[in-house]
């Protein structure tokens, strides 16, 4: 080799089997009765949060004590049934996505060097397409019976009444009349979550020598974990917002006839950017206490199930 050939550090990719992927996609929320369901207990949690959000973007008017003094307290717990049945199984699709596509990007990268340099590339595109593979085509119909039930008090008693009335008439257009604008949301959520997490855990390890990374208590672990998913959680709050109010909107039944496209164009000329941006507080700290608890509780059933550690490719040094 001539002396000012590259010199290129050897790549380890993980050999992942279909069985890992399936333990990936039970820990990222799969509905089995041997595990500590992180999207269920999270997202159905949040519930009381996401209907005053939600409600406060369709009507801007409305505020928490108003819902209870008009529905009753119960009124907060709408729409609980398909938020915890849509993002239980679109939570496995990303996770598992996340986690196969990551190890693709990384093999096509070619060697580590490579694949660290162009890591916050890798993150993005694993994000993106496997949040947009499987994971939102499952999700759409569940999250349009959702908006359904919280913005039109008495629209149906549970999931499955929701679910069939929004079938029985508007059909499957009306089920995945969101798909889009589900997109527009989902993939920046999905690169929030899973890029800043990434990054915010580089950081941590990279002010730390790999000795002390190596005995690191539970505590320290959980504590990085934690911090990490509550800014993970900020910024996907923020990137999707935008999309997220237009989701609302567009399932309410607002905008004019047409295209998605054109609806969700129409509607945000009307909306504006500060309306894009409303009940965006409640939503961050929604979005926080959604993320992290993913994070953690899918780390802990990974690690119950005896499924592999994704693929690391941290920056170690200032070398890129």
């Amino acid at each position: 080799m001539a002396p000012d050939s590259k010199q290129t550090s050897p790549l380890y990719v993980p050999h992942f089997t279909p069985a890992n992927y399936g333990s990936f996609f039970l820990a990222g929320q799969f509905p089995v009765p041997s595990s500590t369901l992180p999207e269920i207990i999270t997202h159905g949690a949040m519930t009381p949060i996401d209907v005053v959000k939600t409600r406060i973007q369709i009507d801007p008017a409305l505020a928490r004590r108003l819902i209870v003094a008009k529905e009753g307290p119960s009124a907060l717990l709408t729409g609980f049934g398909p938020t915890a049945v849509g993002y239980f199984v679109q939570g496995g699709g990303k996770f598992a996505g996340y986690e196969f596509w990551k190890k693709r990007f990384v093999s096509i990268a070619g060697d580590k060097d490579t694949a660290v340099k162009y890591r916050t590339a890798i993150y993005l595109g694993a994000a993106s397409v496997g949040e947009s593979i499987l994971a939102d085509i499952l999700l759409t119909p569940l999250e349009a019976t959702r908006i359904r039930m919280v913005s039109r008090h008495g629209y149906a008693t549970g999931l499955v009444s929701g679910f069939t009335r929004l079938l029985r008439e508007g059909g499957v257009r009306d089920l995945y009349a969101g798909f889009i604008p589900i997109l527009f949301k989902q993939i920046p959520y999905a690169i929030g979550q899973f890029t800043v997490n990434e990054l915010c855990h580089e950081t941590a390890f990279r002010s730390m020598s790999k000795e002390t990374r190596a005995t690191l208590s539970p505590s320290a672990n959980l504590s990085i974990s934690l911090g990490s998913g509550v800014i993970a959680g900020f910024a996907a709050a923020i990137l999707s917002q935008p999309a997220d109010t237009l989701l609302s909107q567009i399932n309410k039944g607002h905008g004019p006839s047409g295209t998605i496209l054109y609806r969700l164009g129409v509607l945000a000329k009307q909306t504006g950017f500060r309306g894009l941006f409303v009940g965006l507080g409640p939503r961050m700290v929604m979005t926080a206490g959604l993320v992290s608890g993913q994070f953690l509780i899918y780390g802990a059933i990974k690690q119950a199930m005896g499924a592999p550690p994704g693929v690391e490719i941290h920056k170690e040094s200032k070398k890129y």
